[in-house]
């Protein structure tokens, strides 16, 4: 069995299903990590949230020592934090960004995200279907790290 995927959320995900249903929908953040876990049976998976920022950084140094790939959703972390984007730059294996909602469709301060320069791949606008596409999507990475960009 290969080392752990680290699924880590940022702020207010633990909100999901809630939290503006027009923009993130009405599924909650437990059937998201069931829909992740049934993605990759066999797979460990470690699912986390959290609304600190300190807390992320030290779960993303964990995925440097523990993980084979890292799927990360910052949240509003994404546009404001050069903490977890430094932690982020030393995963060694394949890092996948992922928002529920298209930033890109969203207001201009949703468009910079800082941790898409050290990403292998970014999904984003897929709703929580994009986390179980991510799971396989890095599945595919960690079998296949030749084709990994």
């Amino acid at each position: 069995m290969s080392k752990p995927i680290y699924i880590l959320n940022g702020p207010n995900l633990n909100r999901l299903g809630i939290r503006e249903p027009a923009i993130y929908g009405r599924t909650t953040l437990a059937e998201v990590e069931a829909k992740c876990r049934a993605a990759a049976p066999g797979q460990t998976i470690v699912f986390r949230q959290s609304n600190r920022e300190y807390e992320i950084i030290d779960w993303v140094h964990e995925a440097i020592d523990e993980g084979s790939g890292l799927i990360i959703n910052p949240a509003a972390f994404t546009f404001t934090s050069m903490a977890i984007m430094d932690a982020l730059k030393m995963f060694p294996g394949p890092l996948i960004e992922l928002h529920i909602s298209n930033i890109h469709k969203r207001e201009p301060i949703y468009h910079k995200s800082y941790v898409s320069p050290v990403a292998t791949a970014v999904i984003a606008g897929l709703g929580t279907n994009g986390y179980p596409i991510a799971v396989r999507a890095m599945l595919d990475m960690i079998d296949q790290p030749a084709s990994t960009p």
